[in-house]
């Protein structure tokens, strides 16, 4: 079984991702890490080097290789993965299941604040203006998010109940 987590920016996807597949005994791979260890270079520097159209392209081969090549999968993509090329109609095709971890704009805005400086996305974003562009970002996003196979509703909800609440949809 392949499950792939997608959703915005610190909505839970790699925390989710991790127990779920520890609980699950299944791997577990982030597809932002997996392409900085084949590409041996960080996200960001492989932006700066060869520029954002490069980039979706090589994320798009790389979600391709990895739902191709692994059999019980939870897979963590970037927030922007599923936007991009035809990657959502990919994660529908090669997954049994994709799950959108949904949260609100102010739940999003609380966990960002508190990470921003991991996020170059908004790293340079004032906390006061953070909730009006999670909300045009979420606008342009959340078309593609609400393609997924399930979309469960995040806010107010600790992990392990998330988890939870996802193996309910699998089984």
């Amino acid at each position: 079984m392949r499950v792939v987590l997608v959703g915005y920016m610190a909505s839970g996807k790699s925390s989710v991702g991790k127990l779920l597949a520890r609980e699950l005994g299944f791997q577990f791979l982030d597809l932002d890490e997996y392409i900085e260890e084949q590409q041996k270079k960080s996200i960001k520097t492989i932006f700066s080097e060869k520029g954002e159209i490069f980039f979706r392209k090589l994320e798009h081969e790389m979600l391709s290789e990895v739902l191709d090549k692994y059999q019980d999968l939870v897979l963590s993509t970037g927030g922007g993965t599923p936007c991009y090329g035809n990657n959502m109609e990919t994660i529908l095709q090669k997954s049994d299941h994709s799950i959108y971890l949904q949260l609100s704009i102010p739940a999003l805005v609380e966990r960002i604040k508190g990470e921003k400086e991991n996020r170059p996305l908004v790293k340079n974003i004032k906390n006061e203006d953070l909730p009006e562009f999670i909300g045009k970002h979420l606008f342009e996003r959340s078309q593609y998010y609400v393609e997924a196979k399930h979309v469960l509703e995040c806010d107010g909800k600790d992990l392990e109940t998330v988890v939870s609440e996802v193996k309910q949809l699998l089984f």
